[in-house]
């Protein structure tokens, strides 16, 4: 996200000293106890439901719709755990059903659909979602998952149809919805603003599910906006509610790293984490930690583990672009980045798979193919602070140094999102 807003002089001075520690924001003993957690009452509830609808499953196979219900308690599983074999069984049972079915429940095909969305297959989710669409029933349920699924595949008009569909300033779904359009478009006060309301939808129907997911979605926008005390308030609003919200706490350890310079007390937080949560992204965040301590065996170790995990787990195309990221850094496999960025081009043609690509051939030495494609796919259509550096050092190979200089002031405020260690390398630009 691009945070749009300017920075005087003495900011900028302020966030240049990276090597030192930032305003505490954070106390161990706000958060302490939701680390110290054993039970989590949420996993054992879903994997109750599981053997429920699964018994009643078994004494009569014909009800079809409990698969749906299993499927579902699949889906909490995979949340909680971050074990992709939850995932791969939910798309398991919701296939069995849309099958049985032969495709003609509307709400089964967007679930299935939904599915392929947090697997990253994309383009299958929209052919279920048209598929959806033609049937006819559930029309605004369908425009969801089209608005969804298009916004993902870089088919933003596409997307802004499904979204005037859905216009209604009374509805959570459509709040949460014009707040991820604004904020695609780089205003991220607006789409804050719109998300603050649909908290308010979520906090009168007391939905407590909605308001975990709304208070740690404003953790993150209130972060790359800057307002790092906010963020943190709503981080900890939302383990108040869930202690076993493993995204807020990671949250809270990206704020400790990058806003207070604490890579001790981060590593600990991950640490604990990661043995609740088994995702490949605590190593990634643990490398990059590595990194800001200068330890390079560290660093190495993390992602070897890294790359470990998705050689014995079936993850797809969900690390594709992480993995394009650390290939293109190393001379030595900047051309496998190149043929995994090909591959995501073709995948989801959005600005950022296409910075993926200029990325790539940036890293290869070749800078005027690089500039041609982010000049054409990426320049005004992405605001993500990352996507900028890019940019600007794309512009700087290039000898186009009058453009780097507006980048590198939106960069600087951008600095709690993109880390400390691209912060010090954004002071060279």
């Amino acid at each position: 996200m691009k945070i749009l807003k300017a920075i005087t002089v003495f900011t900028t001075l302020i966030l240049l000293s990276c090597n030192h520690k930032s305003a505490q924001i954070t106390n161990q003993k706000d958060y302490e106890k939701y680390l110290e957690i054993k039970e989590n009452a949420g996993l054992d509830f879903a994997n109750e439901e599981i053997s429920f609808w699964q018994n009643k499953y078994d004494e009569a196979p014909n009800q079809i719709s409990y698969l749906s219900k299993i499927a579902g308690n699949y889906s909490t599983l995979f949340e909680y755990t971050g074990n992709i074999k939850y995932l791969y069984k939910t798309e398991e049972l919701l296939l069995k059903s849309n099958e049985t079915y032969k495709y003609s429940s509307v709400g089964t095909i967007r679930s299935l659909g939904r599915n392929y969305i947090s697997q990253h297959r994309f383009k299958e989710a929209l052919v279920l979602a048209n598929k959806a669409l033609a049937i006819g029933e559930g029309l605004k349920e369908t425009h969801k998952l089209l608005f969804d699924v298009q916004m993902e595949l870089g088919n933003y008009d596409a997307a802004k149809n499904s979204l005037n569909f859905l216009k209604d300033n009374n509805n959570f779904d459509y709040l949460i919805r014009i707040a991820k359009w604004n904020d695609h478009i780089g205003d991220l006060k607006t789409a804050i603003s719109f998300m603050e309301k649909a908290k308010v939808e979520a906090e009168r129907n007391d939905n407590k599910t909605l308001k975990v997911w709304m208070y740690s979605n404003l953790g993150d926008m209130n972060g790359h906006a800057g307002n790092i005390e906010k963020s943190y308030q709503y981080y900890l609003k939302a383990l108040e509610l869930n202690p076993n919200h493993s995204y807020s706490l990671k949250g809270i350890a990206w704020i400790v790293f990058s806003h207070e310079k604490n890579a001790k007390e981060a590593t600990r937080i991950i640490d604990i984490i990661a043995k609740k949560h088994n995702s490949p992204d605590f190593y990634l965040i643990k490398s990059e930690i590595a990194e800001f301590e200068n330890n390079t065996q560290s660093k190495t170790e993390n992602l070897n583990a890294y790359f470990n995990m998705l050689k014995h787990n079936n993850y797809g195309a969900m690390y594709n672009k992480y993995n394009t990221l650390i290939y293109a850094n190393d001379a030595k496999t900047a051309q496998k980045a190149l043929e995994i960025a090909k591959i995501e081009v073709n995948h989801r043609p959005t600005p950022d798979s296409y910075d993926l690509l200029a990325w790539s051939y940036f890293n290869l030495g070749e800078y005027k193919k690089s500039l041609e494609i982010a000049q054409k796919y990426v320049v005004g259509k992405s605001f993500e602070p990352k996507l900028n550096y890019h940019l600007a050092m794309i512009y700087k190979a290039n000898k186009m140094d009058k453009l780097v200089a507006p980048i590198k002031e939106e960069l600087l405020a951008s600095s709690f999102e993109l880390g400390p260690n691209l912060e010090e390398k954004i002071q060279k630009l």
